[in-house]
């Protein structure tokens, strides 16, 4: 259901420093009879410049709202600071509004920071109406205005004072164009539907302080704003916080949906995740300095809440969605040196209060160094910040000289590995890392199958990856512009918590940064000088001395406007020389650019010096697990250590290859060995001095064969020797004394799923009864000797195997039956007793499903029941009478059934022999089929020869 609220608007005014954003303002509020005089900058008397700071420098610092009528409609009028340096505060207003006013100064025309706004309107979506204000100076031709509005900003901007309105409004829209053509005017609608889509942007022209144009401004905006629709559900959007003068904490926000009132329990979720709920004791709609209380307030509506104390800025209440991270971010760095007498912690404290005010003052406290460094963005905010010290909290603070934000990216596609594996601990995460076009900031993602990771697990890694500012490995700095994507990982049954893929998540990050090519990238200025022309060669020389560009400069009357770029580092002083060698004649605008590879990243890292193997908080290197204690391992050398086999390089050398770990002898300890029969050796000499002898299969006396009337019964298998027609059940997962699978009513375990050659017929003998484990097995039936048990982990292999891995990933099931016929095959060759078991631990079902594929015995765990757990008791069960394998190359399972008297192994030396088994009947079928021919065609020939000759006696 949705509710439409006609005529209620939150309109933002923005402009460049100096533009008359305030004096309009100012003009509006007067125009619509909401004030009774106009108040002026210049007088120190503005309605919205409630802060002393604001009167006395004549600038807005900290946005302030007002209400104001225009005919039906109900205006709340958002004025957002102009400076460069408190662009932050502007971009967190942009999320609640309904349209915007952009300011432009008429005889400046579209300077830099208009840009910037006019980047951040589009980012946003905001439909835009222009007012070119201090059209009563001199040197502002109105058709001069409209071309360069046209060609820097969009060619949708169309003076809406014009004869030909309707006509350059038609070029905007297809739809706009068919309506003019046919009745020579644009419907209203029409025109609504062309701002709010930002194709059409009006603009008008006038001055500010003499009302010139003010009325005709809220006239077009009464007429033509587009008026949104808000659901029923509550929903509300935050973009401020601050206090009052009696320190009362104000969450300024916007009702997007429903309605909010007073007492009404507000619930969010906090940065660590945990879900916070209050509520709300006052509701508050400001007009300036002043504000008057409600019991509700409704969908569209801008208000103040008290008694919230758990907001932050940019969050979504209720329906309302999380706003997207901000564009604009602080580019120095000061040091704070706080008063003789105030402790670190003390100052810490204050400054965070301010942070939580502009969440753009990045606070950040070296626990190491006992030091405090805030990130701001320019000189203007951290003469501001330290007059808010004083002023609030009574702190005369000092800050050092500051220094430049760098930022870190990379430069080709990279594979990070983390693994974390203390002892009763387990997680390991592979993650591509990848360069993006600048600008983009990080993206997160996954493209790894549940099937391998659980979907839980992997929200988790992509929350780690969000809830950290990761640094680069070159000076530290925080990394940008790249996409990490979750390729794979691994989770334990038991072991596995959440703060272990905290671990194994942050590890690879700086593991893939560490095996990556880094880049230093630093701030850039947009320049704008407005300067003699006498001037104008300096200027250029300046510019490229610093290493930036610029073009051809442009006259302006007596003065010149030289527009360039240059990096932060070398124009930050620059300002003031620009008003040294001017006489005060000249003016420097600068606004943010972006982020740029730095023109000096040697001299840059040496200086700063930084050594990330030495920085503990962010350690690329991860924890294995050997003889019962984890142990860690150094970064480039986690991928000869590591579980799960490469995303980027998937040729990895088998297990058995000792060039694959050059390290080995100096790792005897290690989780995933080079050689496993050695390894076995070790380990199960470490057994055998801790629990006694294991008793192995094949070094016991062989028993008897038995009777051939005597039923065969095991609690995991009982079946009649292969060749021989017997079948398979199981139970795993249960205690021993009802480890078998009980009988269905009809007498008959069903098959289940695809691939399957049939049912398993149960009661009589083989078949899967309940009761105790028998001591005797079945034989081959060609000699009578023991036959070896194979247990193979099914999707263990299956996502191990490169080609089968593919085919898995776009259809399970035609993976799984590839491999089944594969190890089919190997099973006939070799006459062993072979069971395939696959984990099917989510789907509901109280016992284990068994089925017949061809002569293998396929194993569907039980729910809750792992494949690992399965073939852990299987080897225990069967490995006390019988000689048992297991093939798997989980490093924790292989530990476990070594203690069970089995031998394993690897996937990959697994892989081998299946290989050479295939190879091996290939090679019989092909002599057998030629000799076979040959023979057949001389029997044929021998008995025609013979039968004629007894006809010939006859």
């Amino acid at each position: 259901m949705m509710q439409t609220l006609n005529k209620r608007l939150a309109v933002g005014i923005l402009a460049h420093v100096d533009a008359g954003k305030t004096t309009l303002s100012e003009a509006l509020l007067f125009q619509s009879g909401k004030l009774r005089r106009l108040g002026r900058v210049d007088h120190r008397d503005a309605f919205l410049d409630t802060d002393v700071q604001e009167r006395e420098r004549g600038i807005t610092i900290f946005s302030k709202q007002a209400e104001l009528p225009w005919g039906d409609a109900a205006i709340t009028l958002l004025d957002t600071p102009g400076h460069v340096d408190f662009s932050s505060e502007t971009e967190r207003t942009l999320q609640v509004l309904d349209c915007a006013i952009l300011v432009v100064s008429g005889p400046d025309g579209v300077q830099g920071h208009t840009s910037t706004l006019w980047r951040l309107l589009r980012r946003y979506h905001v439909p835009t109406f222009l007012f070119v204000n201090k059209m009563d100076q001199p040197g502002t031709g109105r058709a001069a205005l409209m071309e360069e509005l046209k060609r820097r900003l969009s060619d949708g901007c169309v003076d809406f004072l014009s004869p030909d309105r309707d006509e350059q409004i038609a070029m905007c829209g297809e739809e706009a164009l068919t309506g003019f053509l046919e009745s020579g005017t644009v419907p209203d609608e029409e025109i609504r539907s062309l701002i709010a889509s930002r194709k059409l942007f009006p603009c008008l022209f006038g001055s500010a302080l003499r009302l010139d144009g003010v009325a005709a401004l809220l006239d077009a905006l009464g007429q033509y704003a587009p008026f949104r629709s808000y659901p029923a559900a509550f929903g509300a959007r935050v973009y401020k916080i601050a206090r009052d003068p009696q320190g009362v904490r104000l969450t300024y926000l916007k009702v997007t949906g429903g309605t909010l009132r007073v007492k009404d329990t507000v619930s969010g979720v906090r940065e660590d995740g945990t879900v916070w709920e209050e509520k709300v004791n006052q509701i508050r709609f400001y007009s300036g300095a002043k504000f008057r209380t409600a019991d509700e307030a409704a969908a569209g509506e801008v208000c103040a809440v008290t008694g919230l104390s758990c907001t932050r800025s940019g969050e979504g209440l209720g329906a309302e969605q999380e706003a997207s991270a901000p564009i604009l971010e602080p580019v120095f760095s000061y040091r704070l040196i706080p008063p003789e007498g105030c402790d670190p912690h003390t100052a810490l404290q204050r400054l965070r209060i301010l942070e939580e005010e502009d969440p753009q003052l990045h606070v950040v406290w070296n626990p190491v160094l006992r030091e405090i460094r805030v990130q701001l963005m320019g000189e203007v905010q951290l003469e501001i910040l330290r007059r808010v010290l004083h002023d609030r909290f009574g702190m005369d603070a000092a800050f050092d000289a500051g220094g430049i934000l760098y930022r870190e990216t990379i430069l080709e596609r990279v594979e990070g590995v983390g693994h974390y594996e203390p002892l009763r601990h387990y997680a390991e995460v592979h993650l591509i890392l990848e360069p993006l076009e600048r600008g983009s900031g990080l993206r997160f993602g996954t493209v790894c199958s549940e099937d391998a990771l659980d979907r839980s697990w992997q929200r988790l890694v992509l929350t780690h990856l969000a809830e950290k500012t990761h640094l680069g490995v070159l000076t530290g700095s925080p990394i940008t512009d790249m996409r990490i994507t979750l390729a794979a990982g691994r989770a334990h049954i038991k072991h596995t918590e959440g703060g272990d893929f905290r671990q194994a998540t942050y590890r690879a990050v700086r593991q893939g940064l560490m095996c990556a090519k880094s880049v230093l990238l630093e701030p850039w200025y947009d320049l704008r000088l407005e300067l003699p022309a006498d001037c104008v060669g300096r200027a250029m020389t300046d510019i490229q001395q610093m290493g930036g560009s610029f073009s051809p400069p442009e006259n302006e009357g007596e003065t010149c406007v030289l527009c360039g770029t240059a990096p932060v580092a070398e124009a930050r002083q620059y300002a003031r020389e620009v008003a040294a060698y001017t006489r005060g004649r000249g003016r420097l605008f600068c606004s943010l650019r972006g982020y740029e590879p730095c023109r000096e990243q040697a001299k840059v890292v040496a200086e700063i010096g930084y050594e990330p193997e030495r920085d503990l908080e962010n350690s690329p290197d991860s924890i294995f697990c050997a003889r019962g204690a984890g142990f860690p391992v150094k970064w480039n050398e986690v991928p000869s250590y590591m579980h799960l086999e490469s995303v980027l390089r998937p040729q990895r050398k088998t297990e058995g290859d000792a060039a694959s770990a050059p390290t080995a002898e100096k790792n005897a300890g290690r989780s995933r060995p080079s050689d496993p029969l050695a390894e076995d050796k070790e380990l199960q000499a470490i057994f055998e001095r801790t629990y006694g002898p294991i008793r192995r299969r094949d070094i016991q006396p062989r028993p008897k064969p038995p009777a051939p009337a005597q039923e065969e019964k095991s609690g995991f298998l009982s079946a009649k020797a292969p060749g021989e027609g017997g079948t398979a059940g199981t139970g795993k997962a249960s205690p021993p004394k009802a480890a078998g699978v009980g009988t269905p009513p009809n007498g008959q375990i069903q098959t289940a799923r695809n691939g399957a050659a049939g049912s398993v017929p149960a009661g009589g003998r083989g078949s899967a009864v309940q009761g105790g484990i028998s001591s005797r097995l079945p034989r081959t039936a060609e000699s009578g000797d023991e036959p070896e048990y194979l247990l193979v982990d099914g999707y263990n292999l299956l996502f191990a195997w490169d080609d089968l891995r593919d085919v898995a990933r776009e259809n399970l099931d035609a993976g799984r039956k590839l491999l089944l016929d594969l190890l089919s095959n190997y099973q006939g060759y070799r006459k062993c007793v072979l069971i395939v078991v696959f984990d099917a631990y989510r789907v509901p079902r109280g016992q284990a499903d068994i089925q017949r594929y061809h002569d293998l015995y396929v194993v569907f765990t039980k729910e809750a029941e792992t494949a690992d757990s399965y073939i852990e008791k299987a080897t225990y069960e069967i490995g006390r009478h019988k000689r048992v394998r297991v093939a798997t190359s989980d490093g924790m399972e292989q530990l476990i059934i070594l203690g069970h008297g089995a031998l394993r192994v690897s996937a990959q030396v697994f892989r081998t022999e299946v290989e050479s088994v295939i190879g091996q009947i290939t090679e019989i079928l092909r002599k057998n089929n030629g000799q076979g021919r040959l023979r057949i065609l001389e029997a044929a020939l021998e008995k025609a020869q013979a039968e004629k000759k007894r006809a010939d006696e006859k």
